[in-house]
């Protein structure tokens, strides 16, 4: 058997363990769930500075502050306000059973669903393994995570921060290339969560439809902002430059785009510059700004630029320093004059390449967005209500941020979710609690039983009187 095979028959033998220590104490109570929460934020926090180092060692170089903010933070957040609301989570919700079914109780019980799957990315390996892990667990559920094969060293601090606190009949970490998790999505999971891109994702969505597993997919996509004409070009970059630099543009909600009045493109770019060197200056050797995280991703990026190139764009680096290829570290390169023959706009950019595209109006530039996937995010730069309303209702997206970009993601109080090719389905906050739940109805009676005056024989008295006071 070789090592892939091994650790495929593996995968389905720990489901089974997993399902099995599942019915065997289907519900924790608020107790059970709270010290497992209460033991996982302890066990972050004491991995903190492994988590951190493991990060930049994956990546050959991250900030650590990006670190803490964008990966350990959330995390700990997110527990903090799991904790806090658990038990209001938990209580059946009591709902109106109507004159028909009266007297009757109807109340709405929430389960938990069984063994959860999560599939992570590379981009953000702790907050996006562990966040929805918390969720999973304040909702009652067993699960198992298959993790990046290309984060080998982050996943090893996880793996050892996840078995100081859970049995592997509880929560178990699954490491692999594609094959393995091809596998992995095939499981019959109660339910899937995966997060990655639109093309992978299509492929885990059709592995759980052979098990009607349920899946929430948080893919990506290309996320605009738009620049409205009332709004200085200076505060817009300055709202929108840290989403675009964080983890070096390595988001799935990081501006893919961005939509400018024409006559100002000249001077977002010499506003986006002049920014950039305040925040980063010059970057190979800046701590703060962070690397692409492999060569594959590194070729990847440089192949859809130079497409750009080579088909007419102009490219306008944030900072006149050569492309560092050793490092793998690139500033943003801002492009204008794009078509769509160029990679750079048929497909989610993933880094450090930002296109801008002039508008003429408003309506101009929401048309533009409309003919196109409905994105992930989409960021408006504007101060001028009426021009932040109409794009509001004329544009779909999976969430919107004005006047900022990325933070709404850290709303803990608040679903995060994509539509269309940008995802299905939302985790976050109480909706996260509900996604890993099953809301189970249970109607109950007395002894007094109003059911028995619609049993046959049919057309008594009260029947007539029931169809003339309810089908009209």
């Amino acid at each position: 058997m070789t090592t892939a095979q091994a650790k495929i028959s593996h995968l389905s033998e720990l489901f089974q363990r997993q399902r099995s220590s599942y019915l065997a104490a289907p519900n924790p109570d608020h107790d059970i769930r709270r010290e497992r929460l209460n033991q996982l934020k302890a066990a972050v926090l004491r991995f903190k500075t492994p988590l951190v180092e493991a990060l930049s060692q994956d990546y050959g170089h991250r900030s650590i502050d990006d670190s803490l903010i964008s990966d350990i933070m959330p995390v700990i957040n997110n527990i903090n306000y799991s904790l806090k609301n658990l038990n209001k989570w938990l209580k059946p919700s009591a709902r109106h059973a109507g004159v028909l079914l009266a007297p009757a109780k109807v109340t709405v019980h929430y389960q938990p669903l069984g063994v959860i799957g999560i599939i992570v990315p590379w981009n953000f390996p702790v907050m996006l393994s562990i966040g929805p892990l918390v969720t999973a667990i304040a909702a009652g559920n067993h699960a198992m995570l298959k993790l990046s094969e290309f984060t080998p060293a982050t996943n090893q601090v996880i793996k050892q921060l996840l078995a100081e606190v859970f049995d592997e009949s509880h929560v178990a970490v699954i490491e692999g290339e594609a094959d393995v998790a091809a596998e992995f999505s095939a499981l019959p999971f109660d339910h899937l969560l995966f997060t990655g891109s639109t093309t992978v994702g299509r492929h885990v969505m059709r592995a759980a439809a052979n098990n009607l597993t349920p899946v929430t997919l948080e893919l990506g996509g290309k996320s605009p902002v738009i620049i409205a004409p009332d709004i200085p070009l200076e505060i817009a970059v300055e709202r929108m430059i840290y989403g675009k630099c964080l983890n070096a543009g390595q988001i799935c909600v990081a501006p893919d785009y961005v939509l400018c009045p024409k006559a100002k493109v000249d001077d977002f770019i010499a506003a986006y510059r002049a920014k950039f060197k305040t925040m980063y200056g010059a970057i190979t050797h800046n701590k703060d700004y962070g690397s692409i995280i492999n060569t594959r991703q590194f070729d990847r990026i440089l192949t859809v630029l130079n497409d750009a190139k080579a088909k007419g764009a102009r490219v306008i680096s944030a900072t006149d320093e050569a492309i560092e290829s050793q490092n793998r570290k690139l500033a943003t390169q801002l492009i204008t004059n794009t078509n769509e023959d160029m990679l750079l706009m048929q497909e989610e950019i993933f880094g450090p390449l930002l296109p801008i595209i002039g508008y003429d109006t408003l309506d101009e530039a929401i048309q533009y967005i409309n003919h196109r996937a409905r994105p992930l995010a989409l960021y408006i730069m504007s101060f001028d209500e009426p021009s932040q309303q109409k794009i509001l209702q004329q544009t779909h997206s999976g969430g919107v941020c004005i006047n900022e970009t990325v933070f709404h993601v850290a709303a803990d109080d608040a679903p995060f979710g994509g539509i269309g090719p940008s995802g299905m389905g939302h985790y976050h906050g109480k909706e996260g609690f509900l996604t890993f739940s099953h809301a189970k109805t249970v109607l109950s009676r007395g002894r007094f039983n109003t059911g028995k005056f619609v049993h046959p024989p049919y057309g008594t008295f009260i029947q007539r009187m029931l169809m003339k006071l309810f089908l009209r």
